[in-house]
């Protein structure tokens, strides 16, 4: 399956900006190379959820909706590398969640002695980024490929909220912070988070890398996030 170019319609100017699902890392996650990699670091047994409990994850949070269009949610990575075929795209804002660093990655990202922060949602202000539609049939399968990604371990939950776009409202599924999980940092000073992304470097690549392509996606697409903005600014300084 390939990705047709008609797709871009409402946003043009991101047809060479988002990796074809095809070649991207997180199409297939290699978990056999990701458990070697938390055994190198001294990551303890049990990281990360069972097929069985992810799949069981999927299945109460897609239940009666399996067989509808479905839109998801891009506020991190899924902006340019969403892994997942998709349909149509376009700018989107939640009204009811914020972009924010509180995710804590010690395998991804990072590593136990020096833990990255990545990017969840999280209560309260306002978040732009990229709404993905997969038609219907494609979506038992493509949300197979989003779980397998999202879902490795118990950081996040999820969720449907309602976005904004230039061509209507629609609920989306998209993945907000659990204030449950180890993983969640809470109230960390602008400096403290700076320091832990500069330092940031995992199985997947630098926690810095991560920054900048986001900040080169929203400056693409003329979007907004002054906290973010900040953060990357001062992160740089620590690199």
């Amino acid at each position: 399956m390939k990705l047709d170019q008609n797709i871009f319609e409402h946003i043009p100017h991101l047809r060479d900006k988002i990796h074809d699902p095809a070649s991207s890392r997180f199409r297939d996650l290699d978990y056999a190379a990701l458990d070697q990699y938390a055994l190198e670091v001294g990551y303890p047994s049990g990281w990360r959820r069972e097929h069985e409990n992810r799949e069981e994850t999927r299945a109460r949070t897609m239940a009666g909706r399996m067989d509808q269009d479905l839109w998801v949610f891009a506020y991190g990575s899924l902006m340019w590398d969403p892994a997942f075929y998709f349909d149509e795209v376009r700018v989107a804002k939640s009204p009811d969640y914020q972009r924010s660093f509180c995710l804590r990655s010690e395998i991804g990202r990072g590593s136990p002695t020096n833990p990255g922060l990545m990017a969840a949602l999280d209560h309260g202000g306002e978040c732009e980024g990229l709404a993905f539609r997969i038609r219907g049939e494609h979506v038992d399968h493509e949300t197979k490929v989003i779980w397998k990604r999202e879902m490795i371990s118990y950081g996040y939950v999820p969720t449907f909220v309602p976005l904004e776009t230039n061509n209507g409202t629609v609920d989306a599924l998209t993945f907000v912070i659990d204030h449950a999980s180890d993983r969640y940092v809470d109230k960390l000073d602008i400096d403290e988070a700076a320091r832990m992304i500069a330092q940031g470097n995992g199985h997947i690549g630098t926690n810095i890398e991560y920054l900048d392509n986001l900040a080169k996606q929203l400056e693409l697409l003329g979007l907004s996030d002054d906290a973010f903005s900040q953060l990357h600014e001062r992160a740089r300084q620590y690199v």
